[in-house]
């Protein structure tokens, strides 16, 4: 999924806003301190921008603050889960709070629910 022109701009803007559970979570997932792996924060994939996004896993988390509660925010939520989804990404959602009181169970939430790797182009499947 290409990003348009408007995604970049919003994803910039994005990463100058970011809110306290996003900084706490960043912490905890940069600088691959997450079993090696590479995230990285606000991350366009195609007219769509994602919290977190790990490449090697084909892993976007996405933290839902309260305006994910609301039944037409959820109805949208899904169907752009359902998007990414098509296109072979894992989206695991968050609620916002949960990086703030339980950072360890922010990282075994993950842990738990992370892909397996994703084979490389030109090398032989087992």
């Amino acid at each position: 999924m290409r990003p348009t022109a408007r995604t970049i701009r919003r994803t910039r803007d994005l990463r100058k806003s970011t809110t306290d559970g996003e900084e706490a979570a960043w912490w905890l997932l940069r600088d691959r301190s997450l079993l090696g792996l590479k995230f990285r924060r606000q991350h366009p994939l195609g007219p769509y921008v994602v919290d977190f996004y790990c490449p090697e896993r084909r892993l976007a988390i996405e933290l839902d603050g309260s305006i994910h509660a609301q039944p037409s925010q959820a109805r949208r939520d899904k169907a752009r889960d359902k998007i990414l989804q098509s296109q072979g990404i894992q989206v695991l959602r968050v609620p916002n709070g949960m990086v703030l009181e339980d950072p360890d169970g922010f990282v075994r939430k993950i842990l738990a629910n992370l892909p397996s790797p994703v084979p490389r182009r030109g090398t032989p499947s087992p």
